[in-house]
Parts: C-alpha cells; structure tokens; sequence
C-alpha cells in the first residue's frame, strides 16, 4: 500500500444568521433544540440520540442510512465529548463517526459565535483525520453545510421563539 492509512485535513465554514448569538447558541445547547437541526434527518432514521451538555458531557447519536445514501440500512454513529463551553461564546468538541462497526474518522471541531449587527456569524473550523475508506473532506464539509444551514431553517421557524 502505498498510501498512507490516515488522511488528514481542515476547513473552514461561515454562516450569517439574522439572530442574536445566545440564539444560535441555544440552539446548540438545548437537547431538543439540537435534535431538530442535527439529527432528525430526511435521510434516515434516527435510532438514539442522548446529549449531556457540559465540559466533559458526552453525546451520543446514532441512525441508519437511508435508501438514497451511499450505505442503505447501515448504521451510522457519532460520538462526541465536549472540550470546552464559552456560553454564547464557542463550543469546542471532539467527536469520531462510524459506518457500521468501522470508525472512519477522529475530529476536532470548534464552533464561534460571533455578535454582528444583523445578528450572529457563525465560524465552524473542522480538523480531522480520515481512515481508510473514510468520506474524506469534500463530503464532510457538504454534510456539515447542510446542517448549519438546516440550523438557519430552524432558527428562522422558530424566530418569534425566546
């Protein structure tokens, strides 16, 4: 084998959104409020999701693929422990997915909110280290843009809400 077994890389993604940061914030923070945006998804079923939301709390999701995914009924897990907590401020995580029973990522992601006048800039920053076989850049980053702008969707729903 001539390459290496663990690709490694980082990217960068930034959303405006037309609320105040404790919003945006909150809607990383609460567990039912996550759930919406992260994990209940078009594309599968969600099988558990558990969240404990502190420095050193874990969270936990797993589901299936759906039959317009890659991997039809595979499960699909993400693990992940909370690094730091700046309320309103930045959330740092670190987290590992698996495909079926094969782990095929370790990342590192931090997520900024950022006060602007038209609400909230949003500065999400992902080092990761791909296995073989692993989804691999390109794929992660499109999967991370659907989710922070299903956030968007949400946080626009939901506007009205405290």
């Amino acid at each position: 084998m001539n390459e290496g077994s663990v690709t490694h890389s980082s990217f960068v993604i930034e959303r405006s959104y037309p609320v105040v940061p404790k919003r945006v914030f909150a809607a990383f923070a609460d567990p039912a409020k996550k759930r919406r945006w992260f994990a209940d998804e078009d594309e599968g079923e969600i099988e558990e999701f558990e969240m404990d939301f502190r420095v050193g709390g874990r969270e936990w999701r797993r589901s299936r693929m759906g039959p317009n995914t890659p991997f039809p009924g595979t499960p699909l897990t993400n693990e992940t422990v909370y690094q730091d907590i700046v309320p309103e401020r930045r959330i740092v995580v670190a987290y590992t997915m698996a495909v079926g029973e094969r782990r095929i990522s370790a990342s590192l992601a931090t997520f900024e909110f950022l006060a602007t006048q038209q609400g909230t800039l949003l500065v999400f920053t992902e080092q990761a280290a791909f296995f073989e076989g692993a989804d691999g850049t390109k794929l992660r980053q499109k999967g991370w843009e659907a989710l922070l702008n299903r956030l968007g969707e949400t946080l626009a729903v939901n506007e009205g809400a405290g």
